[in-house]
């Protein structure tokens, strides 16, 4: 059937993954990344640690290999618990966003009723800056980690929804989805198995992307004071701690900052690649 064909991957996908030899390092970069900050502290490999005034604002030594925070506290231990936040916030939304967009996506295209109200809400979510009506809602509901998943996720599930959208508007009028509908298929099952199936490239590689926006937008808000609770480390609040020290103690903004641009930039990347080796044209040509 012609939609089991259009689900398969696209042919070669490894080989052309391994020809974009960027993304490749990019992935093994985030691995590293994730690796450290969830599996590091299961071997005992770092620790937070208590305060320590006489340690405090210590640079980079033996005893801490990036040095001591303005508590005195071991910054190596601070910046693994911090990555175990960002990383969860950036994956909470992507996984979050994703499952609410492609809801009203699906919903939009497939029904020409609610289409033009569907439609009209996505565009004017996107009619406000990210970090701006990130921002506002959080202000609102409160600084938690939940409430900063929750109000990033509805800042980017417009973005999945008007993909899913434009592709199943197209997808809806293909002949294999009449044929389906003219056996009696039901709508639901339609909308899963012949729709949503044949989309699934194009959400994965927005997710990528909307997993770096997220934990960028994170970053951002705790850097304000308005992210999650300053008791929970996260990579954007240690920025905001170590701004004061910069003069004295730039590192404390340094390993932070390397920590979000490498895990950003790193998903970029690998969203490009994706984004390149799903696509049969971009496949086509290379």
């Amino acid at each position: 059937m012609a939609g089991s064909s259009l689900s398969q991957p696209t042919p070669g996908f490894r080989r052309l993954l391994m020809q974009r030899p960027s993304a490749m390092v990019a992935l093994l970069v985030f691995v590293a990344i994730v690796a450290i900050c969830f599996l590091a502290p299961a071997f005992g490999l770092t620790q937070v640690g208590g305060m320590s005034v006489r340690n405090r604002l210590t640079p980079p030594n033996a005893d801490y290999l990036l040095g001591a925070d303005a508590f005195g506290r071991d910054v190596l231990g601070r910046l693994v618990a911090a990555g175990r936040t960002s990383l969860g916030i950036g994956l909470g939304v992507a996984v979050l966003s994703s499952i609410v967009g492609i809801a009203i996506g699906l919903a939009a295209g497939f029904f020409r009723r609610l289409d033009a109200v569907l439609s009209r809400v996505i565009d004017a979510m996107m009619a406000f800056p990210d970090i701006l009506l990130a921002l506002s809602l959080v202000a609102i509901f409160g600084g938690t980690m939940l409430n900063v998943i929750l109000a990033l996720s509805v800042v980017y599930a417009p973005r999945i929804a008007r993909i899913v959208r434009a592709s199943t508007l197209v997808i809806r009028e293909l002949p294999y989805v009449e044929a389906a509908r003219a056996l009696g298929t039901r709508t639901p099952t339609i909308m899963v198995t012949h729709v949503l199936r044949n989309i699934l490239s194009p959400i994965l590689v927005q997710a990528t992307f909307i997993f770096a926006y997220a934990m960028l937008a994170e970053a951002g808000l705790s850097f304000l004071g308005v992210g999650v609770d300053p008791r929970t480390p996260s990579w954007g609040i240690m920025v905001n701690e170590g701004r004061q020290y910069i003069d004295n103690a730039f590192f404390l903004i340094l390993f932070p900052g390397l920590a979000i641009a490498l895990s950003v930039l790193s998903l970029q990347i690998v969203g490009d690649g994706l984004r390149d080796a799903l696509d049969p044209k971009l496949a086509k040509e290379t």
